[in-house]
Formats: structure tokens, sequence, C-alpha cells
């Protein structure tokens, strides 16, 4: 395997001819690293990704994220190999709910629907009513009957702005992302005042005093929208920097900042980037298909119990 992966070695043509020997897909979320969204067969966000693990024909699906969006591919495709790149990409979200507090969370709460975020193990959604992602949130909750009373988990900054957004209360997880946290409010401020034309494109993650600057704020996929669509020509972008590698590509005359992070100067560049996002990469992608390994694997109860709070939130349209 060394010797196959050594330096100069072609990932992308071995790539292409294992994807068409092993029938395979790959699927990229946007914050990976630019060369890897480059060969996928389709990148999304969240929401978009499980629709497409759903519907895939391919035997085997290449799953470039991190470990909680494969699980959920294997959930929704028990019979299909699923492997990550690196197993090591984890999700700090997904680590801030551990699902044996989590369940004692929900047990001292009795009557109430549970809303999951899909950043968390298959453990959490199978604790859960419905899973939802930034994406259908809004769309979520208001399914919900009104007289239920609703516990929302794992991103607390997701949950307050949803309670805000949809009027409903909810009992919060009190869980964050480790990149999401990280923008400076104070920052972008400064460097709205250098760019005053600048556009500020906001993922729900973030702080609630981040997402009181921003011009939009909504999931991966309806920033990259916004992006295209606004008049604006300079953007400063609130969420993990892969998505502005789409976001050029879609918008080519537009110019795209990163937000500045809380970090000392000079720092700051890789305060957005989600270290376990970068895990993956385009030598890890190749030997991954090469080997079918790491491989997803669930135990079968576990998988069931997962999959019906998935298909919930699929149902909805």
């Amino acid at each position: 395997m060394v010797e196959l992966l050594r330096v100069g070695t072609d990932h992308v043509g071995e790539i292409s001819r294992l994807k068409e020997e092993l029938n395979a897909a790959i699927l990229a979320h946007y914050y990976q690293e630019p060369e890897i969204q480059d060969v996928a067969d389709f990148i999304g966000d969240s929401l978009g990704l499980a629709r497409q693990a759903q519907g895939t024909d391919a035997d085997v699906i290449v799953f470039c994220g991190v470990h909680f969006m494969a699980e959920t591919a294997k959930i929704l495709n028990p019979s299909k190999t699923v492997v990550l790149p690196d197993l090591d990409a984890g999700c700090s979200l997904a680590d801030s709910c551990p699902p044996e507090d989590f369940r004692r969370f929900v047990e001292e709460r009795p009557g109430h629907a549970v809303v999951s975020y899909v950043n968390t193990s298959a453990e959490v959604k199978a604790l859960s009513d419905v899973i939802c992602t930034s994406s259908n949130a809004e769309k979520v909750i208001a399914s919900i009957p009104e007289e239920t009373p609703v516990i929302f988990g794992p991103d607390k900054h997701l949950g307050r702005y949803l309670v805000e957004k949809t009027g409903r209360e909810m009992v919060l997880w009190p869980g964050t992302c480790m990149v999401h946290v990280m923008f400076s409010e104070r920052k972008i401020r400064a460097l709205k005042v250098r760019y005053p034309d600048a556009e500020v494109l906001a993922h729900p993650e973030c702080e609630e005093r981040v997402l009181r600057v921003a011009d939009h704020v909504g999931s991966t996929t309806a920033l990259l929208e916004r992006a295209v669509a606004s008049p604006a020509k300079r953007f400063i972008v609130a969420t993990e920097p892969g998505i502005i590698h789409q976001m050029k590509k879609a918008a080519p005359t537009k110019e795209f900042m990163r937000a500045p992070g809380k970090g000392p100067e000079g720092a700051c560049e890789a305060c957005s980037e989600c270290p376990h996002m970068r895990r993956n990469t385009l030598a890890k992608l190749h030997e991954c298909m090469e080997n079918l390994s790491p491989e997803i694997t669930l135990d079968e109860g576990l998988r069931v119990r997962a999959l019906l709070p998935i298909e919930r939130m699929l149902e909805l349209r």
C-alpha cells in the first residue's frame, strides 16, 4: 500500500478507475478540500447528501465527510458497502451529545417530541422522534403539533435560532460546533467597515452575536444559493470555508472572504477550518476505495431504530 500511494500516484485517475470498477458513488460535503469536491459525483449539505444516499443505485458509497454522515448513509443503505476515507473524521457537535447523557435528558422530560440535528451519532438518532438538518429544521419543527413540547439537540445556537424563527419554545441540549463558535463578531464588524459593500453570510450554528451582524443566515446550501442570487459582489462567509470553493465556481466574478476567527491575528485562517473534515485527503480517498476500508458497520437493531426518525425527516418535502 505504501508503494501504491507513493508520491506522484495519479490519485484522480485511480479514483476514476475504481469508481467504475466498484460501481461506486462518491458523496462529498461542501466542507471537504476542493480536490475532493472536484472528484465527487455529488456535493451537498447534510440534507442533500442524505437524499442522495437514499436514492443511489451504487453498490459502494464512498462518503467524504465525517463519521455521522457516513453512518447516516449506512442506516439508509444496509445492503451497500459504505466507506469513509478516515475513520477518525468525527464531529465536535456529535461528540458534545453522549448517547447515555442524552437518554437521561430525554427520560427526565416525558411527553416531549425529540428533534435531533443530523450531526449526531446513530445512538442519539435512535432516541429521537425526527431528525433535521439546518436546511429543513423549520419545516420539521412546524410538523410537530403546537401543543407538544419539544426537545432539540444538540446545537444550542441552532436551537436558539429556531426558537426565534418559529416562535416555539424548546428545551435545548447545550452542544456547540467547534468551528462555528470561533467566529469573532468584533472582527467581522471591523471587516465590514473596511468593505461596507460586503454581505455577511452566516450559518445558524454561529453564536447569536455573529448572526446579528449577518445579512443572510442559512444552511450551507442556502448560503451558496444566496451568494449566486445576491446583487452583492463581495461576501464575508461565516461558516467552514470549504463552501467557498463552490461559491467561486458558481459566481466567479464575485469575491469571497473568510469571516475572521477569535484567535490571534495571523492565526485566524485556520480558525474556521474543521479539523475533522480536513482529515480526509485525496490519497486517503484513493486508499479507502482500493481496500474498501474503513467500512461503516452498524448493529441491525440500532440501525432500524435510527432509520425511522431519518425517514420521517426525508418524508417532509
